[in-house]
């Protein structure tokens, strides 16, 4: 039987880093992983996938309704070809999960493929290729987490369909309903929109992206408005059948009223659930919460001290980002080390266009917790860089603390907001204020012109170009 310092079970972000900081650290560490390729759901089916499409949907987009505007005049009439997009965002998944494959090798971790379930709190049982057993001192839960589903609907995978079918589609859907108007459902909806289809959007809250700043969900439901868009707030989805080809969808307005919808395709992205089937978690003494979550200490240690646990199997937000911040934390932590990871501070996004970022504190969270704030906002229609490329929706907001000024929430919606909350993060790292952000020089002209603009805002109403 082989023997390790460390186990890691799932290879999904939180998994493969956590695997690769316990390598680097000095520990033999061995990577379990059921599927025949490493990644896990974000590099396969999620993340990495989906903003594939995104791109390549942006770009026929561009050609369709922008080009003009910018003097390029393409012959004869621009295509989607489906399948070749498809192709071209399976061949980005192959080079990206063949990449993870090269950092085990690099960094001499032991790669088993096949189901891992507890045997006790140092043996793993794998069933699949590479069958057989091995041995921890430690072991890392790392299992991510499943799309879920409303009790009521049959999902067939064809016509009534989650996130991992949506990214590989035969078609164009003529008509696609989306339930929920989260991160997902906004992101494929985006997609398929682009490419022809007419989307609906059916949302139980009253608003979009409903965890995050109301002036984000605002304005974001303006851009899917603006592209014709049908987004059916506070209805709550009473049932999914499909007839033939066709899906019907029947929800209760906020009036109590019931309402149908007819499509050829529905997306349900209601979110997401932790995933444990097959561990076996109870035979090492790990408990699991009602809501199918691995219970974890502050340093993220199960009720049985040698095994921890990871990424969405665990409390908080569901982040590919979130969970490697955690690998690296429990790596470290086995190592003796005293790492930290500050909850406030993972950054959320939503890659559609204009991106949607936000970190820190909501105004709803503010007022919920009786905090004196003051608010800087910027509208990137007033940025030239903005204006150059066409990117003028959106805008930053800054939330600073009345007396202090010391930053309390970054949220952002316009082009490279994505990239652009990085810069709130690392100013919320060293409780900057917002006259620090203020006075730092941005180049000119770019989008990352419109923080500090907001950061003036904050500062005495200052901003210099509204």
């Amino acid at each position: 039987m082989n023997s390790y310092d460390v186990a890691v079970i799932g290879s999904g972000p939180g998994g493969y880093v956590a695997a690769i900081r316990c390598a680097q650290l000095g520990m033999k560490t061995a990577l379990i992983e059921k599927y025949s390729t490493l990644g896990g759901t974000c590099l396969n089916v999620g993340c990495i996938p989906s903003k594939a499409l995104l791109s390549s949907s942006h770009h026929y987009e561009e050609a369709t309704k922008h080009f003009e505007e910018h003097g390029i005049e393409v012959p004869g009439e621009v295509k989607v070809n489906l399948e070749k997009m498809i192709a071209r965002k399976q061949a980005v998944v192959d080079q990206t999960t063949g990449g993870i494959d090269f950092l085990m090798k690099k960094n001499n971790i032991d790669v088993y493929e096949g189901l891992g379930s507890f045997v006790d709190a140092t043996h793993i049982k794998i069933e699949g290729k590479d069958s057989g057993e091995i041995e921890a001192k430690n072991i890392i839960i790392a299992t991510g987490s499943k799309p879920s589903n409303l009790p009521f609907i049959e999902l067939d995978k064809e016509r009534i369909i989650t996130s991992t079918e949506a990214l590989k589609l035969k078609e164009v859907p003529k008509h696609m309903i989306v339930i929920g108007g989260g991160v997902i459902g906004l992101e494929l909806g985006q997609v398929y929109y682009r490419l022809g289809a007419e989307v609906t959007v059916v949302e139980y809250m009253d608003r979009i992206l409903p965890t995050m700043d109301a002036g984000l969900s605002k304005e974001l439901n303006k851009v899917f408005k603006k592209a014709k868009c049908k987004m059916m707030m506070s209805h709550k989805v009473q049932s999914v059948e499909r007839k033939g080809d066709e899906v019907i969808v029947k929800a209760e307005n906020k009036k109590g009223e019931l309402v149908e919808f007819k499509g050829d395709y529905c997306l349900v992205s209601v979110g997401r659930r932790p995933y444990t089937d097959g561990l076996n978690a109870e035979a090492a003494g790990v408990k699991i919460n009602d809501r199918g979550q691995v219970e974890v200490n502050e340093h993220l240690q199960t009720s049985t001290p040698n095994i921890y646990a990871i990424g969405d199997v665990v409390r908080g937000a569901m982040l590919a980002h979130k969970a490697e911040e955690e690998g690296v934390f429990v790596a470290e932590t086995i190592a003796g080390q005293k790492p930290h990871i500050d909850y406030n501070l993972i950054p959320g996004v939503v890659y559609t266009w204009p991106e949607v970022a936000a970190v820190g504190k909501t105004e709803e969270e503010l007022k919920a917790e009786n905090k004196e704030y003051k608010v800087g906002q910027f509208p990137f229609r007033a940025l030239g860089r903005a204006r150059a490329s066409g990117d003028i929706d959106g805008f930053v907001k800054i939330l600073a603390d009345k007396t202090t000024d010391e930053v309390l929430g970054v949220h952002m919606i316009g082009a490279r907001c994505a990239d652009l909350i990085a810069e709130a993060v690392t100013a919320m790292e060293f409780r900057a204020s917002a006259e620090d952000i203020s006075r730092y020089s941005h180049a000119h002209p770019t989008f990352a012109e419109a923080v500090k603009e907001a950061a003036l805002a904050a500062t005495d109403d200052r901003a210099l170009h509204v």
